[in-house]
């Protein structure tokens, strides 16, 4: 699996906030904060904009490094992806993700 697909299923490689991490480009974190803020309805801000992968040491936006309720439960559960967990198929948490993207559920299985 790529090192790049997120606990989740989602490619990180395609995520604007690494994007924009990867590149330090400070035009493209404030884009990111205002459609964020927009759509969480809560303020983000370009300095927030900052990660470098879901499942990779470094920098984490902060909804990933301490909100996101599948990194927890997978970091919890010591597994490499939700992919290689037992309750996949029927996790609730996983599944507001992998319902609306077939792609992040093909990258878990694959």
């Amino acid at each position: 699996m790529k090192k790049y697909i997120a606990y989740c299923g989602l490619d990180c490689e395609t995520c604007e906030a690494r994007i924009a991490t990867v590149n330090n480009d400070d035009t493209m974190r404030e884009k990111v904060a205002k459609l964020w803020s927009e759509l969480n309805g809560v303020t983000i801000t370009p300095e927030m904009i900052n990660c470098t992968g879901c499942r990779i040491d470094g920098i984490k936006t902060p909804y990933c490094d301490s909100i996101c309720p599948i990194r927890k439960c997978a970091v919890g559960k010591n597994v490499g992806t939700c992919g290689d967990c037992s309750e996949m198929s029927s996790c609730e948490k996983l599944a507001m993700i992998i319902n609306n993207n077939p792609d992040a559920k093909n990258n878990l299985i694959s």
